[in-house]
Parts: C-alpha cells; structure tokens; sequence
C-alpha cells in the first residue's frame, strides 16, 4: 500500500483527502516539484529544493516546512513506501479557503502533498532505442519560469503527440524551440551541445541544468541560445533532459530521422556522466 504525505501527516494514498475548495484544484494556484530516486536515494535535492523555494516566492506562498523538513519528509517517503527507483511527487498549493473567490485570504495555511511513484529509468527500452518527438505551438502562459501546477497545454501537447506516435511534445514559439512539454530540449551542432537560455519563457530545468555542467567539466562545448525546428531537423543528435527521463535521446522529429537515427554518443554519454553524478550526491 503505498504511504502519502499530507500537512504533517504519513498516511495510506488512498486516504489521503483534499478539500474541493483548496485552491490548488479550483485556480491552480500552487506550484509542484518531481525528484528522481536511484537506489533508494534522493537525485540532485539541492537544485529541486532551491526552485521550489523560487516558485513558492514567485507566487508568495509560505513554505509551511524548511527546506531541511521538505528533503526529510521525501526521504521518509522512499523509506515507508521501501522504493529503490522512481519518483516522489511534491505539490503545494495556497490551500484551502472557506469559499470560492479569486483573492485568497492572507493567512491562509497552505497544502502540501508528497507522494512517490516508482519507475524504471536506468534501463529501458527508450533509453536503448531513443524516442520520438512532436513539434507544435507553445500555447502555455508568459511565467514557464515557475513550475505551476497549471499544466493544460502540456497535457493538450502530449495527447497530440502521441496520436502522431511521438512520446513527447516540444514548444515551438516564433519558430524556436522553447522546450519539451514536461522536459529540457537540446540538440548537437557542430558548435557543441546547443539548449535555451534560462528566462522567463522557459523552465530552468535542474537535470538539464547539472547535465550541461557535467558535459562542459568533461571538455564538451555547451552553447546556450536559442534553435529553430529547421536546426533541430538538421542536427547530428537531439536529446531531452528530465527528472523522469535523466537524458534521453531524441531519434525522431515530426517523423524525420535525426542524425542516424539512433540513440548518439553525445547523448549517451553525458547520459553517463549525470548518472555517475547522481549516485555519487544521492542522499
């Protein structure tokens, strides 16, 4: 049975109960952070707990819990629910008010959900095979800076992904690339290692962010500025980066092969890098 967190308490996820006025499901006015989980260990905490903390200040929610409390409280997660590999999902939202109204009363206490999900990322088929990629508008809002809980683009991007037989979307705006639906989007040029710059159009995404530093400590060029669909096509490698994902590559977009149209060295090794990375800080 697996164990949520709620407000304090450990309890059954099936119990686990959420007032239908919290304003995280009435306005989506909350915030969310994923944290990866390899052998029984929390993956890069440091960089998913500093920007929860930067998302909860851009909407001037209180943490009710110290940064310290937050990475216990998920480490006792993966403790009860005894899991070696997956995910622990974390939501805070400004919580819940007596009635419906746009402004929230001031010393509203906040909501905040833990929850884990075990899943194989290590080693599966996608990672051998690489995935493929669809490209469509960006239609999600001007703040993609702040990991809100307000993912209906996304969710809108993914289902018409698939139906094109593509396991994840990347944004297009202007005719750049801003970033994959629920991930870092990055492409291999002959300048180097080639993803956006960080801004308010775009997600500073923590495994992108140490996967890029990784790379430039191993030699490897890392360009950050913006692509076009055009360069993307004409690369000789695509990859995206993820809590969920770690690095995968990206073998196919809108249908066109990349590169060979396999899984490249690039990306296979950086691959390796952040994972030898990630054991090595787990805690």
């Amino acid at each position: 049975m697996s164990i949520a967190y709620l407000n304090g308490s450990y309890l059954p996820l099936a119990e686990a109960r959420v007032s239908v006025l919290d304003r995280g499901f009435l306005f989506a006015d909350g915030i969310y952070e994923v944290a990866a989980v390899i052998e029984g260990r929390l993956i890069d905490s440091a960089s998913h707990l500093a920007r929860l903390e930067r998302s909860a200040s851009a909407l001037d929610i209180p943490l009710p819990l110290s940064l310290a409390e937050v990475e216990a409280a998920q480490k006792e997660l993966v403790h009860r629910n005894a899991m070696v590999e997956g995910l622990v999902y974390l939501q805070l939202t400004r919580g819940a008010a007596e009635t419906r109204d746009f402004l929230a009363p001031a010393d509203l206490a906040p909501t905040l959900v833990m929850f884990v999900q075990p899943r194989a990322f290590l080693d599966t088929p996608a990672v051998r095979e690489g995935i493929a990629v669809a490209t469509m508008p960006d239609l999600r809002w001007a703040r993609r800076d702040i990991k809100s809980v307000g993912l209906l683009a996304q969710a809108m991007a993914k289902r018409v992904a698939k139906e094109a037989g593509a396991q994840e979307a990347w944004m297009v705006e202007d005719g750049f690339v801003t970033e994959g639906a629920s991930s870092t989007a990055f492409i291999v040029t002959d300048q180097g290692i080639v993803t956006r710059p960080y801004s308010q159009a775009v997600l500073a995404g923590c495994t992108g962010a140490a996967l890029g530093a990784l790379a430039e400590e191993s030699g490897m060029t890392l360009v950050r500025r913006p692509f076009t669909v055009s360069e993307a096509l004409a690369a000789q490698e695509a990859f995206i980066t993820s809590a969920s994902t770690l690095c995968q590559s990206v073998v196919r977009i809108d249908g066109q092969p990349i590169g060979a149209g396999a899984p490249g060295p690039v990306a296979m090794r950086v691959r390796q890098l952040y994972i030898d990375f990630a054991r090595r800080t787990a805690v």
